[in-house]
């Protein structure tokens, strides 16, 4: 019989809480830039239009899992598709940091 301080039945039981969340779908987006505009140049906008945003072109790109920033990438190309490479993984500190969790508990 294993003990709780035994380091591998520990690990035993994340991986299996793990496993109970693997299949939950969440919802991953990418952020090109922002930009606040008014309705009516919203309203103006049509084919061949371009929105600028603020963001250089040379900047990473921020991945969002459920709206809390996660990674940092570069736009590639796959084939005929548009692909991320993820160049930055944010640490858990950081997204309890900027979700104001960290600073609830301390």
């Amino acid at each position: 019989m294993s003990s709780p301080n035994d380091p591998k039945s520990n690990a035993a039981a994340d991986a299996s809480g793990l496993d109970l969340v693997l299949d939950v779908k969440v919802e991953l987006s990418v952020e090109l830039g922002r930009r606040r505009m008014r309705i009516a140049d919203v309203l103006n906008l049509g084919p061949g239009s371009v929105v600028e945003f603020s963001k250089p072109a040379d900047e990473p790109l921020d991945v969002y899992v459920n709206d809390q920033l996660v990674a940092r990438g570069e736009a590639v190309v796959v084939g005929e598709r548009y692909a991320l490479r993820v160049t930055e993984v944010v640490s858990a500190n950081d997204r309890l940091r900027r979700s104001g969790a960290a600073e609830a508990s301390s």
